[in-house]
């Protein structure tokens, strides 16, 4: 296993990707607020570049690149967010770029890669064809492998997100994130370790796909197996990476209903007018639904995305 990052890969992160990110937003929702009985601030990732925060260790782990690996290009496996998010940093560098998508993702997110400039490599939609035709591909071409999460590099680059929710917000009493495959809640607590020891960092998941709550739990990493979850960018295991750091620094993980996790998706929209897709409102769901008692405190929620299918709306199919 890779060496693991440190807050001082967060803060050299930060330094290198400053040109290529947006610095998103934090903002406050007095409403929000008063329904949760805490001092919320949330950072605005749903603005970020991509539509999400996974540009950030995407452009940290391509910004970090040799030149002759850049020349070789870069690859991954993935249908969600990181596959755009590879395209745009291997943009920034005019590299090649490999992604590899099972041939079942919607035409919505193969038209997103294809737009940052991808070469997309359709394979069947199981975990086993994506390993084997990402392997072909890095084999022929000598792309270097970008994962979406278990890489030093790309969790460095998803905390540098928490290191500017401190630096807007000020002291906070806990820091709040969703979690799936766990770079941005692993790249969060390592921001909070060396910028704001004192908060507690807590992570959030969907009860439907409880796989990092289960591995906390237990101790070692339990797969997702058949995930059922209307937050789709949660839907993966962590990482022999994300979990060390998460198993040494977060507070805890708790779990969330769908009809939670719709509400506040719901209310986001309705009450701070910011479109944010549903894995983004799982943290606010925790508040919502009585997981976490922070009442008085001052808290931080990393809205993680806003790439939402305008068409599938959770409230407007569960009317049909």
């Amino acid at each position: 296993m890779p060496d693991l990052p440190t807050h001082a890969d967060v803060l050299a992160a930060a330094g290198r990707i400053t040109a290529a990110v947006h610095r998103t937003p934090v903002i406050t929702c007095r409403a929000l607020d008063a329904l949760t009985g805490a001092r919320l601030h949330l950072k605005c990732e749903n603005l970020q570049k991509v539509g999400a925060f996974k540009a950030r260790g995407a452009c940290n782990a391509v910004l970090s690149l040799s030149d002759e690996q850049a020349r070789r290009g870069v690859a991954t496996h993935s249908s969600g967010n990181h596959a755009a998010a590879l395209a745009y940093a291997a943009g920034l560098r005019g590299i090649p770029v490999h992604v590899v998508m099972p041939r079942t993702s919607r035409a919505v997110k193969k038209a997103a890669v294809a737009g940052y400039g991808a070469r997309i490599v359709e394979c069947e939609p199981t975990q086993a064809a994506r390993e084997a035709t990402l392997a072909e591909v890095v084999r022929s071409t000598g792309a270097t492998f970008i994962h979406p999460y278990n890489d030093p590099r790309v969790i460095a680059g998803q905390g540098t997100a928490a290191l500017e929710l401190l630096a807007d917000a000020g002291p906070l009493d806990a820091l709040l994130t969703p979690v799936g495959g766990g770079g941005l809640l692993s790249g969060t607590c390592l921001a909070a370790a060396g910028a704001s020891p004192a908060a507690a960092v807590w992570g959030t998941e969907p009860a439907g796909a409880d796989d990092a709550f289960r591995s906390l739990a237990q101790g070692r990493i339990v797969p997702s197996v058949d995930p059922r979850t209307v937050a789709d960018g949660l839907l993966t295991s962590l990482g022999e990476l994300t979990f060390a750091i998460i198993r040494e620094h977060v507070r805890g993980i708790v779990t969330v209903s769908e009809d939670a996790i719709v509400a506040a998706m719901r209310l986001i929209w309705e009450r701070t007018k910011l479109v944010v897709e549903p894995s983004s409102a799982v943290p606010l769901a925790a508040l919502l639904e009585g997981k976490l008692d922070l009442g008085g405190q001052r808290v931080g929620i990393i809205l993680s995305g806003g790439n939402v299918d305008l068409g599938e709306l959770p409230w407007a199919v569960q009317t049909r």
